[in-house]
């Protein structure tokens, strides 16, 4: 099996020769739920292309979004430090597939190998490296460079320049209303950074966008390139 997952493709081949038996190719449409907080963790998944959303939710039903992966990771990462659920709703923000495995077959495999053990907890930390920058980025970053940072961020996991964002989500990603997402669109277009038609974003200018988001973007990649190797390398 040819694997288009960025941990699953860096596994040593014996390690991979372990996972294969237990991997199930899915389909993942946008919108499609692959955990919700609270519930049992019953499956992880691998991205082979898409992007899913990790989003935490107040008792009061208000979201916003945490955390992004696509082929580079997996989720939830809560299940490979041992907690049984997670306390974040995971959804599927762009169509795509990817690798189901039962949750117990993961972690019967991270005891068994070492390897795949150091590996899954570098993800983790990857993980958790961008749920802080996300936090910090909304206290101290315009929403116009926060909205550069998360389509960079949706650039790296996507083969091409064209993704398909709706207002609602960008809405959550950003913690913003719809009118502030419509209004950091306009900017970003104005500075020919990207090019936005109903939900689809073209992206322009990726060094453009670099700069314009500056601080914003960056920590957490860095920090996966340091543990995991190359980002974009699949």
């Amino acid at each position: 099996m040819s694997m288009r997952n960025r941990l699953l493709a860096s596994l040593h081949p014996d390690d991979l020769d372990a996972f294969e038996p237990w991997l199930e190719e899915v389909s993942l449409p946008r919108k499609r739920e692959l955990s919700l907080p609270g519930e049992e963790t019953l499956d992880c998944y691998f991205l082979k292309d898409g992007i899913g959303s990790t989003v935490i939710v107040s008792p009061e039903g208000h979201q916003t979004e945490i955390g992004v992966f696509g082929r580079e990771g997996m989720s939830p990462a809560s299940a490979v430090l041992g907690a049984s659920s997670n306390p974040y709703r995971v959804v599927m923000q762009v169509d795509g597939s990817g690798y189901r495995i039962e949750t117990k077959r993961l972690i019967e495999l991270m005891e068994q190998r070492p390897r795949v053990r150091t590996m899954l907890l570098r993800w983790a930390q990857v993980f958790a490296a961008q749920a802080a920058t996300t936090a910090l980025s909304n206290a101290v970053h315009s929403v116009d460079e926060r909205l550069a940072r998360w389509v960079l961020m949706c650039h790296d996991r996507l083969s091409g320049d064209e993704m398909s964002l709706t207002h609602e989500f960008l809405s959550i990603m950003l913690a913003v209303r719809r009118p502030s997402v419509t209004t950091a669109l306009h900017t970003l277009e104005g500075n020919k950074l990207i090019f936005s038609q109903r939900a689809t974003i073209i992206v322009r200018d990726r060094r453009g966008l670099e700069a314009f988001a500056a601080d914003a973007y960056g920590t957490s990649e860095n920090e996966y390139a340091r543990l995991l190797g190359d980002f974009r390398e699949i």
